[in-house]
């Protein structure tokens, strides 16, 4: 069994044997040693929700038109991706390595498919993954960006993309986009419990109208069983009391602190038992010139749009991005105990308090049990 002993490293010197943090006093002669620089190990945060295929990483700057509805975003976003020459595997991938060095150790990707889009996305984003699959788990959202309803030939290429390569069924502000609440959420929780997937809804729409529909999905998610995960909320700005309805239906949610959208009230929520993820949205892309995939700087920003302070209040917004990441994606919690994955970061730092305020980039990023990152710099590997 090999065995990695990461030294000089805090709290406590980290043994890994086979993947898996193992007890130190268990290190062998003449296993593998890494010195870490006096650094703080602490878990592989997760990027719950990012919108890969739409990225312009690594390519030339893209202006952006000016757009103050969701209709006109969406409408920009096809102008400007038609103009896109880049394939989308080369920009999701080139945004997935830059993720890997900041620490990511995985990905909801919430990827586009439309009669104008064909599968190419999924396609795309897929064959990024799997080549990267030893430095990042990443789970496909079949996302109906333009309308599912509204855009006929939609429900077929989702049920296809279930087949090709997604792993997850979305949707999109059934009132607010498609207008039919019950027709869309009809055909998603019909296909879901079909293909035996989990649903990811988007949903933008505000006040009661959007309350109404968080309403309806939980009392689908708690008759259907479904893993459902409503993402943005925007409409929970301040109604973290819905927070036991949530609960007890089991709807989860995702919140990206951006800019001037409402943030969800993440500790009153995840205090009466509801799962919440933090993801990046839009990295680079028509809607946003904003972003990096990097979820230390993601965690500065939750923190800092949710007044934190204290030191507690702190480390729970990396306990969102970290454990509330990786329950959302069914990935086993990396606490740093024996028996947990080997998937950590090691940063500077006095404590996890200044990380999240500093924003520091990892000196180690250890996938697996092994390195493959160092200071922001992937290593040389050969793809598993």
């Amino acid at each position: 069994m090999t065995q990695v002993l990461y030294t000089n490293v805090r709290p406590h010197d980290l043994l890994v044997e086979n993947g898996r943090i193992a007890d130190p006093v268990l290190a062998r002669p003449g296993a593998e040693t890494v010195d870490c620089g006096g650094g703080l190990a602490l878990p592989a945060p997760v990027d719950a929700h990012i919108h890969p295929d739409k990225t312009t990483w690594g390519r030339p700057w893209l202006s952006r038109e000016p757009a103050t509805t969701l209709r006109e975003l969406i409408d920009g976003d096809v102008a400007a991706r038609a103009l896109m020459t880049a394939p989308v595997a080369e920009r999701a991938g080139a945004l997935m390595d830059h993720a890997v060095t900041r620490g990511a150790r995985g990905w909801r990707a919430h990827v586009d498919v439309a009669p104008v889009y064909g599968l190419a996305n999924v396609h795309g984003v897929r064959q990024a993954a799997d080549a990267r699959r030893d430095l990042l788990d990443v789970q496909i959202v079949a996302f109906p960006q333009l309308g599912l309803l509204s855009r006929p030939g939609t429900a077929a290429l989702l049920e296809q993309a279930l087949d090709e390569g997604a792993d997850v069924l979305g949707g999109l502000d059934p009132a607010g986009v498609d207008g039919d609440l019950h027709g869309h959420l009809d055909l998603l929780f019909g296909l879901a419990e079909a293909k035996g997937v989990p649903l990811d809804i988007h949903l933008h729409d505000r006040g009661e109208p959007g309350l109404a529909q968080v309403a309806e999905i939980a009392r689908r998610t708690k008759e259907s069983g479904l893993p459902v995960t409503v993402s943005h909320a925007f409409c929970l700005e301040h109604r973290g009391d819905l927070g036991e309805l949530l609960a007890e239906s089991g709807v989860s949610l995702t919140t990206c602190a951006l800019g001037a959208d409402p943030v969800l009230p993440v500790a009153e929520l995840v205090a009466r038992g509801v799962l919440v993820g933090l993801g990046s949205d839009g990295v680079r892309d028509p809607w946003t010139p904003f972003g990096d995939g990097d979820m230390i700087a993601r965690t500065h920003l939750l923190a800092y749009r949710t007044d934190s302070r204290t030191d507690e209040e702190l480390a729970a917004c990396w306990a969102t991005a970290a454990h509330g990441g990786a329950d959302l994606l069914g990935l086993e919690r990396s606490g740093l105990r024996p028996g947990d994955p080997a998937d950590f970061v090691v940063v500077p730092g006095e404590s996890l308090a200044q990380v999240v305020v500093d924003r520091p980039v990892p000196s180690h990023v250890v996938r697996g049990g092994r390195v493959v990152a160092r200071d922001g710099h992937l290593l040389e590997r050969t793809p598993r």
